[in-house]
């Protein structure tokens, strides 16, 4: 599986931007959102990191991007021509999950 990926990375630097690319690479690993879905929704219009984050999921994870912002801008650049320089990063939310009231150890009186 290494090598098939190692090949489409090759591969895809002389691809035509226009060309679907079939690649299983995951770029944000806390959501599990390929690169083949970003690049999907980048083609349909989404140019800005946020969009691709509502489109996607990339980005929602526990690591609130930290790991993959990188990697989404790379592909925003490459496949719209934005300068990296220009892609602002993402609105970073904390995740919600739900508590128990007794588990804030508030004093009632």
């Amino acid at each position: 599986m290494v090598n098939k990926e190692r090949v489409n990375i090759k591969c895809r630097h002389g691809a035509d931007k226009n060309e679907v690319l079939d690649s299983d690479i995951i770029v944000c690993r806390c959501m599990e959102v390929k690169e083949s879905a970003i690049r999907k929704v980048v083609r349909q219009g989404a140019a800005t990191v946020d969009a691709v984050k509502r489109a996607t999921k990339a980005g929602m994870g526990l690591c609130q991007s930290k790991t993959c912002f990188d990697l989404v801008a790379k592909i925003i650049n490459e496949e719209t021509g934005i300068p990296v320089s220009d892609i602002k990063p993402m609105k970073i939310r904390i995740p919600v999950r739900p508590l128990k009231i007794k588990s804030l150890n508030i004093d009632t009186p």
